[in-house]
């Protein structure tokens, strides 16, 4: 049975074991005691403190029977619940009920955050790059011991354990919060059936999914997938690199984890309420002011500029991909 539940139940019993102690005694004595003794009867009764009879039992059989009954069985259901309750903080259970508590109230509150479902062998690596870039990440994940790798990655990990597939686990993620959802279970049917429900629960969320089978691509992108990645792919397209240009693979593997690794390409949008906005990439300050390097930029008509002029001014719909250190990128990305 489920812990909680467990808990409910005990309480349950205990309630009811005192109404059905105060009600009896209110019953056998026709009223004439307050409810207020009645319950007070039940009470030093089932915990023996010995403070005399509230109520007069002793020479009224029935009320004698109906009070070794109360104790009898009353006496068992509460000891059974304090044992019960004893075994869940020894073994830690409770403890964990409190801590998953105090994570949902967190989650809770998120606004603006990722979600990323699955936490295999490629969710691992997904949640420590998205962790290394500061982004805050829940997962939602039903195998135990997966969860436990990954908070090996990230101790304060958030995480909701459950089948990602459950539209309520979705819901306890922040979905309709959330700013985009990474889909990496390891059936492609999952994949498709989480990227539908995902689409229809948050119209502007920003969904990858992962898919195995490239048959599936089409479905996956009308159900509503904004990027849809194959590791099988992505893996191919590394060994031949590593093959034919393992130079230029281990420069780019070195820039981007150079030292503790917080070397990164990342991009910052330029909208309406940006403050790089009307500016040139030389007045911006994201140069010299966050110490970034301006790789290119997107434009409004979706076109890719490389090293653009410093000249150029910002406009609204513009895409900066810049490269830099990710504490620096943070606050670049904060400040626009």
């Amino acid at each position: 049975m489920d812990i909680r539940r467990r808990l409910y139940c005990i309480m349950l019993a205990v309630i009811l074991v005192f109404i059905f102690g105060s009600l009896g005694y209110y019953v056998l004595f026709n009223g004439r005691h307050s409810l207020i003794d009645c319950v007070f009867m039940t009470t030093i009764s089932l915990t023996s403190v010995g403070y005399g009879e509230v109520i007069k039992v002793t020479g009224n059989p029935p009320a004698q029977i109906f009070t070794m009954v109360l104790i009898t069985f009353g006496m068992g259901i509460i000891l059974y619940g304090i044992s019960t309750l004893t075994a869940l903080l020894i073994e830690g259970e409770l403890t964990d009920i409190l801590r998953k508590k105090k994570m949902e109230k967190r989650i809770n509150r998120l606004d603006g955050h990722y979600i990323l479902c699955g936490g295999g062998e490629t969710g691992r690596p997904l949640l420590n790059e998205l962790i290394k870039n500061l982004e805050i990440v829940v997962l939602i994940e039903a195998d135990e011991k997966m969860i436990e790798n990954c908070l090996a990655v990230y101790s304060g990990l958030l995480y909701i354990k459950g089948d990602a597939s459950d539209d309520e686990n979705l819901v306890r993620a922040g979905i309709d919060r959330a700013k985009g959802i990474i889909i990496s279970l390891p059936s492609d049917k999952d994949n498709l059936y989480v990227t539908m429900t995902a689409r229809m629960m948050n119209r502007n969320i920003r969904i990858i999914s992962r898919m195995t089978d490239p048959k599936i691509m089409s479905k996956l992108k009308k159900a509503g997938a904004d990027s849809v990645v194959s590791p099988n792919f992505i893996g191919a397209m590394r060994m031949a690199s590593e093959m034919i240009r393992p130079t230029a693979v281990d420069f780019l593997d070195q820039m981007l984890r150079s030292g503790d690794g917080n070397l990164r390409i990342h991009e910052i949008p330029i909208t309406r309420e940006s403050s790089f906005l009307g500016k040139s990439i030389r007045n911006s300050g994201l140069k010299y002011g966050f110490n970034l390097l301006i790789l290119g930029v997107k434009d409004v008509d979706g076109r890719i500029i490389f090293n653009p002029s410093t000249d150029m001014v910002l406009e609204t719909g513009m895409t900066l991909i810049i490269m830099g250190n990710v504490a620096q990128i943070k606050k670049a990305r904060d400040a626009a």
